[in-house]
């Protein structure tokens, strides 16, 4: 339905002009009689009203303002009440596997419906001091301030957009006095003006397209929440694997320091057979090799000890400086199975999914506002206020003002923009839909990816313990058989550095198990729940 409306009317302290219609329809002696005798029947000025016709024309003109408000209220009813075009939006169907990939037989056949990632990330990692840091970080880190203020740059955003679907009301007011003396012939005279107007401009929603808006607006706001809960949840992860890995170095440059002080008396025993010409001076160079590779060792391991410092202070948002430590690395609590849950609560726990739902959502909105643009754009406009030529009657007497209008627009020829714009708004759709449909896919496969990863670090650490134990016992023989006198050098060199790799590598299996930990907890979408 499509209204048009143009009504308009006036009337001040001298002059009075009757409707249109009414002039049109009624007789010349009816239209005199109804206005009351003019002043030229009285004497022949034609510039003023009398009293009673001023009263006349007030009450005229109140029932006519009357009249077209009622009509304009019923029109607003029936415009508010119009119909909302573009498609509602569907969440569209997932295939979503019954079980993740990575479970052993057992979790397979009978998966917890309980998960990892609905605990708090305080309850997953129990070291008090890499809690600390945690707690630091989600306070100072830059991200994290950079994504809460992106989130309330879209709450404005949403209030703007929002703000479109109702009228618009300003007030103005002007007022003016003016006096010139007597010139020659020309008596002194002052003028005075005022006026006060309030003007309301509204421009009616009948299509849905200021609706539309608010509600793309609206899951664009949650899209940034969730965007900033992802951001919370990398942190956490980040903070925690960053805090391992410096609690590795820190037990490879004890290994090393350690390894550094047995081959030092290895070497002083080796100089001393030399000296008293029981072994050859080949024996004390390969100790010396030893001794050599460890203190180079230990000012590498340092280095990255310093460097991985630096990281947790950034990461903190603090500038770089040194970072109190915890539990040993060896000692860090963590459960040997992880229950994983059921993949069908994936799509509701993790933020980068919901955050990807929700642009979908935002984007599906849009193809309604593209729609509305084909259709006429109705607009309502009221100017009502009071205007004298003197300020203290300007409430006073008849002395009111009022405009009413309303236009439609609509649109002829634009040259195929309005089909572009729906073709536009279709095609960032059914990108958003892909990138939904993505973001899932690689959540189940990160998954699997940590729980493969997390029971095959534990098979290897265990390894990796039976290697070291292996390569300890081999290298404690090898010194009494060279103390004793039954082998050479060689044979010490070759089992020392073998056991001194083997317990580097069990450093570097704890820490992959841990690491691994992190990468599940994160995949299932824990770490951003406070």
């Amino acid at each position: 339905m499509i209204l048009a409306l143009l009504v308009r009317g006036y009337s001040n302290a001298g002059e009075k002009t009757p409707p249109l219609r009414r002039w049109a329809t009624t007789p010349r002696r009816s239209l005199r009689e109804a206005c009351g005798p003019s002043r030229s029947d009285r004497g022949g000025d034609f510039s003023m009203f009398t009293a009673a016709d001023a009263t006349v024309t007030k009450h005229f003109m109140s029932r006519r303002f009357a009249r077209v408000l009622t009509a304009t209220f019923c029109a607003v009813a029936v415009f508010i009440s119009g119909c909302v075009v573009g498609p509602n939006y569907k969440r569209p169907i997932v295939n979503a596997p019954t079980t993740y990939r990575g479970l052993t037989d057992a979790e397979t056949a009978n998966p917890a419906p309980a998960s990892l990632g609905d605990q708090k990330w305080w309850e997953v990692f129990q070291d008090q001091q890499l809690q600390q840091l945690v707690r630091t970080a989600l306070q100072q880190n830059y991200d994290v301030r950079i994504a809460a203020a992106r989130v309330l740059e879209a709450q404005a955003q949403l209030g703007n957009t929002r703000a479109n679907q109702f009228p618009s009301v300003n007030g103005s007011g002007t007022g003016a006095s003016l006096r010139n003396p007597a010139t020659g012939p020309i008596p002194s005279y002052e003028f005075n003006y005022g006026r006060v107007t309030a003007n309301a401009a509204w421009q009616l929603d009948f299509w849905g397209a200021y609706r539309r808006a608010t509600e793309a607006a609206r899951a664009q706001l949650l899209a940034s929440e969730w965007a900033r809960q992802e951001v919370n949840a990398t942190l956490v992860a980040n903070v925690a694997s960053a805090y391992f890995q410096l609690r590795e170095l820190d037990l490879e440059l004890d290994i090393t320091k350690s390894a550094l002080a047995s081959r030092k008396e290895s070497l002083q025993l080796t100089q001393t057979l030399e000296e008293h010409g029981i072994n050859s001076i080949l024996d004390v160079r390969q100790a010396e090799q030893l001794v050599y590779t460890a203190a180079g060792q230990i000012a590498d391991q340092e280095r990255r000890i310093e460097q991985q410092e630096n990281l947790l202070s950034n990461l903190m948002g603090n500038n770089p400086g040194a970072v109190p430590r915890g539990i040993d690395l060896t000692e860090q609590p963590h459960a040997p199975e992880v229950p994983a849950g059921l993949p069908s609560s994936l799509l509701e726990r993790r933020p980068d999914i919901r955050q990807a739902e929700q642009q979908m959502i935002a984007a599906n909105a849009q193809i309604g506002v593209a729609r509305a643009a084909y259709f006429p754009q109705i607009s309502l406009t009221a100017a009502p206020g009071f205007q004298s030529a003197s300020l203290t009657n300007l409430f006073s007497g008849p002395s009111g003002l009022w405009t009413f209008s309303g236009s439609i627009t609509q649109p002829i020829f634009t040259a195929g923009k309005l089909r572009s714009g729906v073709r536009l708004a279709e095609a960032q759709q059914q990108e958003t839909l892909l990138v939904y449909q993505q973001t899932i896919q690689g959540a189940f496969r990160g998954v699997s990816d940590a729980l493969v990863a997390y029971r095959k670090d534990q098979e290897f650490r265990a390894q990796q313990e039976l290697l070291a134990r292996s390569a300890q016992d081999a290298a404690q023989l090898s010194g009494q058989r060279y103390k004793s006198g039954t082998t050479s050098y060689l044979e010490v060199l070759t089992n020392e550095t073998n056991y001194f790799s083997a317990e580097l590598g069990l450093a570097q299996a704890r820490l992959n198990e841990l690491l691994a930990l992190v990468q599940i907890y994160q995949a299932l979408g824990g770490g951003w729940q406070q």
